[in-house]
């Protein structure tokens, strides 16, 4: 992952509300940041703020 991409996951992360941060587990806040492919679990605490495909 290149440097900016990492900026502005850590910018969207940072832009959470605290209540949502709460939520996640230390292991979810890694996946959040640096992984590819996001668990169900991190889907699920993070549903209000994805926009859902419309295909």
């Amino acid at each position: 992952m290149d440097n900016k991409t990492k900026k502005q996951r850590q910018e969207a992360f940072d832009s959470l509300p605290q209540h949502i941060k709460e939520k996640l587990t230390p292991e979810e806040k890694q996946l959040f940041l640096f992984s590819e492919e996001w668990p169900d679990t991190l889907f699920e605490k993070m549903d209000e703020f994805l926009i859902k495909n419309r295909e």
